[in-house]
């Protein structure tokens, strides 16, 4: 049982980052969580946090980016909006948590049967969600490979729309933030993209 410090955290690289998520996940498919003491990792983290990784994911109650990659306290930032979408105070929790806190990796994670992706398809306006949804309207446009039945009923669209968002996130990270642009380009940090599959558990890491 333990927590990151400051030295194991500067030990990892951002590939072994991925690869300390992906095995978490391989854990949680096969229900074999790492066993932890919730309560001593309060008190080993009261002085201060050290998380190897960031996840940016949805406000989707069955994508927790703890239990999903199994990660206890301390070990990941976790930021979460409908649609996994990006925005100022978005990029600027991101550099906080890589260029200040030393996390090593960025993980942009959407979801099959994401509510907001089907929102978007279905062109529903609401009060504030309106402006949250226009965000996915660049993915909506971009898939091109759906020429009938382009809305949230269609399953196989609504997930196209999702992977694309994540890629699009993705870009929209590197071109907005100079500071992680830098940092990815001098192998500080990584940025990824995956979908997690909300019927089977697993997540799917982009190539």
């Amino acid at each position: 049982m333990w927590v990151h410090t400051k030295e194991s955290q500067d030990k990892i690289t951002p590939e072994k980052a991925l690869e300390l998520l992906k095995e978490g996940n391989k854990r949680f498919l096969n229900n074999l969580k790492m066993d932890r003491n919730l309560l001593t990792q309060v008190n080993m983290t009261s002085d201060g946090q050290f998380p190897f990784a960031t996840v940016l994911s949805c406000i989707d109650s069955r994508t927790s980016a703890e239990l999903i990659f199994d990660q206890g306290l301390g070990d990941i930032f976790s930021i979460r909006i409908a649609g996994n979408i990006i925005n100022n105070d978005i990029l600027g929790s991101m550099e906080y948590s890589c260029d200040i806190a030393g996390s090593k990796i960025i993980v942009v994670l959407g979801h099959t049967k994401c509510g907001a992706i089907i929102s978007a398809c279905n062109h529903i306006r609401a009060g504030h969600l309106t402006g949250l949804l226009e965000k996915i309207r660049p993915a909506i446009d971009r898939e091109v490979a759906t020429k009938e039945d382009r809305s949230g009923a269609n399953n196989c669209f609504v997930t196209n729309v999702s992977m694309i968002n994540i890629r699009l996130t993705m870009n929209q990270i590197r071109r907005q933030s100079l500071i992680l642009n830098q940092l990815e380009k001098e192998g500080k940090i990584l940025i990824a993209g995956g979908i997690y599959n909300i019927d089977s558990g697993e997540v799917k890491f982009f190539d």
